[in-house]
């Protein structure tokens, strides 16, 4: 081994080191960001790092040099652009798009690397197999999550798209995909074959996405994310970048890890959900639809909400994405804090799959400065509901739907937060209409609940102003 190679292994190795200890910081809130930002300065050392070896080893020339530094910068400046003015309701997209960028690269990376090496015939399975799978499940990831980007932007359509034969159609790609990649591992390096391999990747990485509904986007994005991770860790092997090994496979096992997380708190496994069919989008209620039946429904208005927050000694708030969509974190955490200082204990039950990401009320409330300590998780949540005197329930719906516990619909078995046994419960909701799941709530006609009708953002607002009146009367 070199100087030059020992010193560069040493770098990446310190690269490694730093995404492993960001990597950890990112389990808990309070030290995600330094993580984050630990973890970014890792890859900023490694590509530093690969390009000056290449500069040095390579050369190359002005028209490589000149590709690679306009590619850097606009991606640099798109990034940079996304990330700080992306809105917390465009979040989930957004990661969509990360994914799709990852798994693009790096199949673009085994396929260039694959037409390099065509003058070995035939490649040796230590190079033709990551490149193989490289492009394999980068194309998937980048067809795929450009796909769940639609979805969720809502230029394609929440619902699951099943058209008859589309799982057939499924199957049949797919071994036209696997078939290729056998051909390409065993046969003379053939650039069309590996080819078919990229092309009927991309049309699986669509079918799959496309059957999947709103409800299992959390766990869809997560799935993308730990695809995007191998995928990475697969060009890294393809190109002997020992940088893009590690980082791929941290990614790739955290994501993992979040999905069988996520399909956990859904029990639902994997499968049912790369299958599709679960849950019908936003159902958010339009002008001119059919009148709603409110029978049995108590209807409060915001006077009627702070009477009972303001005389309370606990409250439980429930974030859901109807919060996310009305950009109504700052209003929620000001009625916290008011609530607060009155001496009322106020804590948010945070379900896992609320919203459309892993983490998405987490990330949404941190933005409002919300303290990590308020916020908690489903089983701490479930026990502080049999305290609480009220629940408020800010546009969530399914992840406290009592029908889970009942067998023959579409939520049965998911683990819910047991917002039903709190004392009083209030839900800030548009409407009555169902969530993702698309399947009525009979928390909202319990004889304890009282349905505030209003879009999230001026109904909290509206509460702030009456509870004002009450803790400073």
């Amino acid at each position: 081994m070199s100087t030059s190679e020992f010193v560069i292994g040493a770098i990446y190795l310190a690269a490694a080191t730093l995404f492993v200890v960001g990597l950890h910081l990112m389990r808990a809130p309070s030290t995600a960001r330094r993580g984050n930002l630990i973890s970014a300065g890792g890859m900023v050392l490694a590509v530093l790092t690969t390009i000056l070896f290449a500069l040095v080893t390579t050369g190359g020339t002005w028209v490589g040099w000149g590709s690679l530094v306009v590619g850097a910068a606009v991606g640099a400046v798109f990034g940079v652009a996304q990330a700080r003015t992306v809105k917390m309701t465009a979040v989930p997209q957004l990661v969509s798009i990360f994914n799709a960028v990852g798994g693009g690269a790096a199949a673009a990376v085994a396929f260039a690397s694959f037409v390099a090496d065509t003058n070995q015939t035939p490649l040796s399975l230590t190079v033709s197999i990551p490149i193989v799978l490289d492009v394999l499940i980068g194309s998937v990831t980048f067809a795929g999550s450009l796909i769940a980007a639609g979805k969720l932007q809502g230029i394609i359509s929440g619902s699951p798209l099943i058209f008859p034969g589309s799982r057939v159609l499924n199957v049949v790609v797919a071994v036209i995909a696997l078939g290729a990649g056998v051909r390409a591992l065993f046969g003379p390096p053939d650039v069309l074959v590996l080819l078919v391999v990229l092309i009927a990747a991309l049309a699986f990485g669509v079918l799959m996405v496309l059957p999947i509904g709103g409800a299992d986007a959390p766990v869809i994005v997560s799935l993308l994310n730990a695809f995007t991770g191998l995928a990475v860790a697969m060009a890294g092997f393809a190109i002997d970048n020992q940088a893009l090994i590690i980082a791929g496979a941290l990614v790739g096992a955290a994501g993992t890890i979040l999905t069988l997380q996520m399909a956990k708190a859904m029990n639902r496994s994997v499968g049912s959900i790369m299958l599709g069919g679960f849950g019908t989008g936003d159902a958010a209620a339009s002008t001119g639809s059919a009148p709603e039946d409110l029978t049995n429904v108590r209807q409060l208005d915001a006077d009627d909400v702070a009477i009972q927050l303001a005389y309370a000694q606990h409250v439980l708030i429930v974030p859901g994405y109807g919060l996310a969509a009305a950009q109504a974190q700052h209003e929620v955490a000001e009625l916290a804090k008011l609530l607060l200082d009155h001496g009322v204990d106020v804590k948010y039950a945070i379900h896992p799959v609320a919203g459309r990401m892993p983490g998405h009320m987490n990330v949404l409330l941190a933005e409002a400065n919300v303290p990590y300590d308020q916020m908690l998780q489903l089983d701490e949540a479930n026990s502080a509901f049999d305290t609480c005197d009220v629940a408020l329930v800010v546009g969530a719906n399914d992840v406290c739907n009592p029908d889970a516990r009942k067998p023959g619909n579409a939520v049965s078995g998911m683990p819910i937060l047991d917002v039903d046994r709190a004392k009083s419960v209030v839900v800030l909701k548009r409407s009555m209409h169902p969530g993702y799941a698309g399947i009525g709530n009979p928390l909202f006609t319990d004889p304890k609940t009282g349905m505030f009708f209003a879009d999230a953002k001026k109904g909290l607002a509206d509460i702030v102003t009456a509870v004002k009146e009450y803790v400073t009367a």
